[in-house]
């Protein structure tokens, strides 16, 4: 699914200067790399603020954190998403609500958010999946009408840019009150291990989350609130100071690589190639099609039997989930339920070339033809 390696042999000198300037400052933890690296980080994004955190559910925990929301208070996310995002909401003792997602970009809408609104409603977690961005201008609007915070949940789409109907452009992560994400390693921007960053443009929500990601402390050993212990280690922010600087690149190769699976499926009426909202780029985290769900784990087991990565995000809607069985019993939505069965991703980073391309793209043709 990844080429970690291949990516890492084109930047090994600066990588592994990075690495061993850091060793030699014994700076391990919160060193100048740290800081260096979220002032790059808050500068490529377009935000005031970015903090780094030990790894993107971190990042997502602090930000709900941050708001000083109630038990009992309910946030809003989608069904189709990795477990991370509604999984800090019941941790912190609130009340995740499921919402559907739209059958073409698999993202929360504003109508299936509304749908979900309840009087304890507090906020509102958009996934920008795969990596491209919900439709943010209405779900911002939405949000402004009912008084709900949101939080951007951006772990698979840095770098997207989302166009407002005034021409306004910014990037997935800004645009909510905290942006959260991740940088594990397959990411797009990904460390050598976990990592993880908030940003926002708003100084208060800055200071929160530092001082909740430091044990609630700001002078130290004298810990103003209940905090936890989430950092951003100084190796992992120098190899992310390097790659930052290579992100666009990244995202163009990614990008290259699906318009050549799009050319090679276009003829083929039962495959459905990632569709892009026209207010957003698309950063090609993951590649994901929508097949004949009857067929669709066949041709998994195929394309696993010819060695070809592939993988089904995500197989469970997450109310089905027994983590979340107490409190989603009997619900179903009907776009999140289709997807689990149909959805299929091929491999997609920034080494793919077209002859690698065009050998999976005819091995899942060629199954689909048989």
């Amino acid at each position: 699914m990844v080429d970690l390696a291949g990516q890492y042999r084109r930047i090994k000198d600066e990588i592994d200067q990075a690495i061993l300037d850091t060793v030699a400052s014994t700076a391990y933890i919160r060193g100048p790399q740290v800081a260096a690296f979220e002032q790059a980080l808050a500068d490529y994004l377009g935000v005031r603020h970015a903090i780094g955190v030990g790894n993107g559910t971190d990042a997502l925990q602090l930000a709900l954190m941050a708001l000083d929301l109630e038990p009992g208070d309910e946030v809003i996310v989608p069904a189709f998403t990795f477990i991370a995002t509604a999984e800090v909401v019941a941790l912190l003792g609130l009340t995740p609500v499921m919402a559907d997602v739209d059958a073409d970009t698999f993202n929360l809408t504003a109508d299936t958010i509304e749908a979900a609104l309840t009087p304890r409603t507090r906020a509102i977690m958009p996934v920008h999946l795969f990596g491209q961005s919900c439709d943010m201008e209405p779900i911002l609007a939405l949000a402004e009408k009912h008084g709900l915070y949101v939080v951007e949940d951006n772990a698979q789409a840095i770098g997207a840019e989302y166009t407002f109907s005034d021409g306004t452009r910014k990037k997935t992560g800004t645009m909510g009150h905290i942006g959260c994400t991740s940088f594990f390693p397959s990411k797009n921007l990904g460390c050598y291990g976990d990592g993880g960053a908030c940003f926002t443009d708003d100084a208060r929500l800055a200071e929160r989350i530092r001082v909740l990601a430091n044990h609630g402390m700001k002078r130290r050993y004298y810990h103003d609130e209940i905090g936890i212990n989430s950092r951003l280690d100084s190796i992992q922010a120098a190899i992310l100071g390097v790659k930052l600087r290579y992100l666009d690149q990244y995202n163009a190769a990614r990008r290259r690589a699906a318009d050549r699976y799009d050319a090679l499926f276009a003829e083929r009426q039962d495959i459905q190639t990632p569709v892009r909202h026209p207010r957003s780029t698309h950063v090609f985290h993951q590649y994901t099609l929508k097949v004949p769900a009857a067929r669709r784990d066949a041709l998994l087991e195929h394309l696993r039997r010819k060695g070809i990565g592939c993988n089904v995000y995500y197989p469970v809607p997450l109310y089905r989930q027994q983590a979340f069985a107490r409190w989603f019993e009997g619900q179903s939505l009907p776009v999140t339920e289709q997807l689990t069965r149909e959805v299929i991703s091929l491999p997609m980073h920034t080494e793919l070339n077209e002859e690698v391309v065009e050998e999976i793209a005819g091995a899942v043709s060629g199954f689909l033809e048989g």
